[in-house]
């Protein structure tokens, strides 16, 4: 049962992934109100892990010009790349390998970088209209061997790429070379336990989420400045009271960042000063099902009106609208995901 009106002209794209066997994408068509219009699904040609509540942030990720879904196949340790048609659809196009369970994904200037979690490291490859290739050089293992890592994505200025890693409470960063290879890595300790998903404001100022594994009620994010290609802390941990915070966005005015609490359904929203200093908003701007797991992937639209995540316990996509404020407004939700469902990108 689909839950919301539809209405106006499309005017972008929700995508996710099924994490099954075979692994699959779900597209659905945004209408001008946020509302989605399922248009149906398209193997990816790999497989998935098949297991609920993929620990990853990015396996499904839109390139920079929009022309390009890449999406990571956890258990055939391959990459997906599709071509995104003006209607929303999607077209495999190709089909790499990577190395061992890639769960994150990222792409600058048509660089583009997985993240392998079974044997932690990062293959790196070059993408362009009609092909894409591996990269010289560009695999890299991750020098802690427990780095449990969770993301990788590239600084606004594709300069370096940041990675953070559960395992070792660690955020780390590469820089990137003119060859798409990467420089020595450099790590700082994150300011709470278990850095998880992050997001960039167009300055470089990084927002990053903090699991707390064992303590409930005791999820936070914190924030960071790059200065002379170092992350630096800018703001310690700042609570939430939620539980099990894991993923963030960063609004396109670089004023708000949402993250979603995966333990009780609630996303929370922080303010961004423009030195990239946090400070609490809202630890319930949005609410997907009160005090129920199962919260967590989640975008922004391309012009950042609209907010869409996952409920993979619900099997739902929600969506909210987001205010000149900051505040969210639902618009509907959407259902016949299966509970191995992952990753969101939105346009």
């Amino acid at each position: 049962m689909q839950q919301g009106s539809m209405g106006g002209p499309t005017s972008g794209a929700v995508y996710v992934q099924t994490n099954a066997a075979p692994n699959e994408v779900i597209a659905f068509r945004r209408a001008a109100d946020g509302s989605l219009d399922r248009i149906g699904s398209v193997a990816t040609g790999g497989t998935g892990d098949g297991m609920p509540h993929l620990t990853s942030q990015g396996s499904v990720s839109l390139t920079s010009d929009g022309r390009a879904l890449l999406v990571t196949n956890a258990a055939s340790d391959d990459l997906s790349v599709f071509s995104v048609a003006d209607d929303g659809s999607i077209e495999l196009r190709h089909r790499v390998p990577t190395g061992a369970a890639p769960k994150s994904v990222t792409e600058h200037d048509g660089l583009v970088v997985v993240l392998n979690t079974g044997k932690p490291g990062l293959a790196a490859f070059r993408l362009d209209a009609d092909d894409i290739s591996p990269i010289v050089g560009g695999d890299q293992s991750l020098a802690a061997s427990d780095a449990d890592p969770a993301q990788v994505a590239f600084t606004p200025d594709g300069s370096m790429l940041v990675i953070t890693e559960r395992g070792t409470d660690s955020i780390v960063t590469y820089e990137v070379m003119a060859d798409g290879t990467f420089g020595s890595p450099r790590a700082i300790a994150s300011s709470g336990p278990t850095p998880y998903g992050f997001a960039f404001t167009s300055g470089g100022s990084l927002v990053v989420t903090e699991a707390f594994r064992a303590e409930k009620g005791a999820a936070a994010a914190s924030s960071y400045a790059i200065v002379d290609g170092s992350i630096v802390p800018r703001t310690a941990s700042v609570g939430n009271g939620r539980s099990e915070i894991c993923w963030a966005v960063v609004t396109p005015d670089d004023r708000f960042a949402y993250t979603t609490n995966f333990a009780d359904g609630a996303v929370s929203r922080y303010s961004i000063a423009a030195d990239g200093s946090l400070s609490l908003d809202d630890a319930t701007a949005g609410i997907a099902v009160d005090g129920m797991s199962g919260l967590r992937d989640e975008d922004l639209s391309g012009d950042g009106r609209f907010l869409y995540a996952i409920d993979a316990d619900g099997g739902r996509v929600y969506g909210w609208s987001v205010g000149d404020d900051g505040s969210l407004a639902p618009v509907g939700s959407w259902d016949g995901l299966p509970a191995t469902v992952a990753g969101l990108s939105a346009s």
